[in-house]
């Protein structure tokens, strides 16, 4: 490949932190809270991971776009990061199977991204300082401005992103003559979360983010599900309603990520902005059931209370995050509810914990004896 002439570009954050790169062609300025994603691969499953929207991703390997894209390998409709930043971007990739080059996807989907940053560093200093709000653009001499623009940029904290995400229709995934059917609750949904309820056999309706119980309820399921999802775990009111609704009838529920802590708030339990957050998938977590460890795909910057969590009588911690001992998973003692704060369907990701759909499956076929 010949020498290519790339623009200068940069990152600013929030405290006024500046770091230096070049920008990988498609010129702009995109705003969101940086964050870190510490995986060796599936950076395609991670960009369009709907969990991501609002946010600006600093790759930590050290090449990205190496193996090109593959239409397959997407979790939603589109790219869902604010933007990206590497060390490494490759133009040109080997790979058998993919249908294009990393460049040519961003340009489609019109992504900033820049490269040639001292991810190390910058990875450092956010681990030191938090996760902010930040900046990246291409427009390298009007810093004032940037930092105008920046300054007007939400914070995460109390920012409801579902919206901005879920499906605005119901729509359906599966054999409609499959055994058993659940209801899903799209609030930021992964499509790998359904291919792994369709290959147990299920037949899933997935309902928009503002849905009522009566409207989940109306497809007569088997059991529930609450997704994974961008965004403070708080302002999502109507989510709590229905998980609570759930609960008071003791069905199946079962919650990834967002779903976790919205079932955490539906009991009581409060959330937390984490101080940088849980993103790759080489996360270890303890399974205090079988005292068997996990490694585990995650991707959040809230958690629930573990104090409150212990203090429920309602509610029994299952996993644990073994780094800094955040809950990991809860179930409810009385009532056939469970969630874990990490992806078991992966994608990218190892498949230790795969075996939670399994149980899901297991409790919606063991509630299904009981009304028989």
């Amino acid at each position: 490949m010949k020498y290519q002439t790339r623009k200068k570009a940069l990152v600013l954050l929030a405290d006024g932190t500046i770091f230096y790169g070049k920008s990988v062609g498609i010129e702009g300025t995109s705003t969101g809270e940086i964050c870190f994603n510490t995986g060796m691969t599936g950076y395609q499953e991670i960009f369009t991971d709907p969990s991501y929207f609002g946010q600006l991703m600093v790759a930590t390997n050290a090449h990205i776009g190496n193996y090109g894209v593959n239409d397959e390998e997407v979790e939603s409709d589109g790219i869902k990061i604010s933007g990206l930043i590497c060390r490494n971007f490759s133009f040109t990739h080997s790979r058998v199977d993919s249908n294009g080059n990393l460049k040519d996807w961003f340009t489609k989907h019109n992504l900033v991204a820049i490269s040639d940053v001292d991810t190390r560093a910058l990875v450092s200093y956010i681990r030191d300082n938090g996760a902010m709000n930040a900046i990246i653009s291409t427009d390298v001499d009007n810093i004032d401005a940037l930092k105008e623009q920046l300054a007007k940029v939400p914070s995460m904290e109390g920012l409801e992103l579902a919206s901005k995400v879920s499906t605005k229709e119901p729509y359906f995934v599966g054999d409609e003559n499959a055994e058993l059917k659940i209801s899903a609750l799209d609030i930021g949904i992964k499509k790998n979360i359904l291919r792994n309820f369709v290959k147990r056999g299920a037949y899933v309706k997935v309902f928009p983010f503002n849905a009522s119980f009566e409207d989940l309820a109306s497809f007569n399921p088997d059991g529930y599900f609450i997704s994974n999802g961008p965004g403070d775990p708080e302002p999502l009111v109507e989510a709590q309603e229905v998980a609570k609704e759930i609960i008071k009838r003791n069905l199946p529920l079962f919650g990834i990520c967002l779903g976790h802590q919205v079932i955490a708030l539906a009991n009581g339990i409060s959330t937390y902005k984490m101080h940088n957050g849980h993103r790759g998938i080489n996360h270890p977590v303890k399974n205090l059931l079988t005292g068997k460890g996990e490694i585990t795909s995650q991707n959040h910057g809230f958690a629930i209370d573990r104090a409150e969590t212990e203090a429920n009588e309602n509610v029994e911690i299952t996993h644990v995050h073994l780094n800094d001992n955040t809950v990991a998973g809860i179930r409810m003692k009385d009532k056939n509810v469970f969630s874990v704060q990490y992806h078991p369907e992966a994608s990218p990701g190892p498949h230790d914990a795969e075996y939670l759909f399994d149980q899901f499956i297991e409790n919606i076929k063991e509630a299904k004896k009981v009304l028989s």
